[in-house]
């Protein structure tokens, strides 16, 4: 697997060019934070998700009046990127329209994936670019796997706790489709006691958002205070008795049951005109 290290002097951050994907946070104590992708649960550490978030009916979208195979979360986690930059502490990978994405989605994009490390934070960036003379819809979010419990934290009881406080009203998913009935929120003024069983029932989803930031760990010892910018839709999702916690912020939804097939229709999909640009991404700072 070809890799890009970045670092500076508190973290070290490893980048695979399948998928863009970030496959270790590392501190300059020697623990890991990111979950380490075993197969007994999830092979996934930090997939970026384009363009489509979630499942379609039956593993297929209408775009413009055509029917396309798409699996869940788009096919750019399984595409091979190209390095554009690499510098000590940052480095950009892109990924542009082929022969064989225009079977799955018949437009000409580009999406550059960035890293960065800034003292104890590592932040991700997504830029998607029309390059289409015509509208170009789709969904795009982030899936990082943090370690559940995060190293040095022992057995302390982990929480999550929303930065507006917030209690968003829970969704969620059946055949991997957004029930839309709402349920009562898990949060209370903005706290959330992490719990294996909570995810017994698949992901946790918040269609309408979850504020913009929230901190993860115990209530002493090591946290990440984990932010994100421009995507209205968030989801939490574990398999029970994993050691990960996955933080989901998208932009777009997986469809709803019941609802439109065609990718424009989807919640919260983005409609990108000719030649313009759209910017989305998240930052990871490590405490403690």
């Amino acid at each position: 697997m070809q890799l890009t290290r970045i670092a500076n002097d508190q973290i070290t951050v490893d980048i695979a060019a399948l998928g863009a994907e970030m496959q270790s946070i590392q501190t300059r104590d020697g623990r890991h934070w990111l979950w380490h992708g075993d197969a007994t649960f999830w092979t996934g550490r930090s997939p970026v998700l384009f363009p489509m978030v979630g499942r379609a009916p039956n593993d297929s979208v209408s775009i413009e009046g055509r029917r396309y195979q798409m699996s869940q979360h788009g096919f750019a986690r399984r595409s091979n990127f190209a390095l554009l930059v690499e510098e000590s502490d940052r480095c950009v990978y892109r990924l542009e329209a082929s022969e064989a994405s225009r079977a799955m989605y018949p437009f000409d994009f580009q999406l550059d994936i960035e890293h960065k490390v800034e003292g104890s934070a590592v932040s991700v960036s997504a830029w998607v670019t029309n390059r289409d003379s015509r509208v170009m819809p789709f969904g795009i979010g982030f899936h990082p796997a943090f370690a559940w419990p995060l190293p040095g934290a022992g057995a302390a009881a982990h929480r999550v706790i929303l930065d507006n406080g917030g209690e968003p009203a829970l969704h969620r998913l059946s055949g991997g489709l957004v029930e839309t009935r709402a349920l009562a929120s898990p949060f209370r003024k903005g706290r959330l006691e992490l719990d294996h069983g909570l995810f017994e029932a698949d992901a946790m989803i918040f269609p309408q958002g979850a504020g913009a930031g929230l901190v993860y760990g115990p209530e002493e010892g090591p946290q990440v205070h984990f932010t994100w910018d421009n995507l209205p839709n968030f989801a939490l999702w574990s398999r029970p008795g994993a050691g990960y916690i996955c933080f989901e912020p998208w932009h777009g939804t997986a469809a709803e049951v019941g609802g439109s097939d065609d990718l424009a229709e989807r919640p919260y999909s983005e409609l990108l005109g000719p030649g313009a640009t759209g910017r989305y991404g998240f930052r990871a700072e490590l405490r403690g």
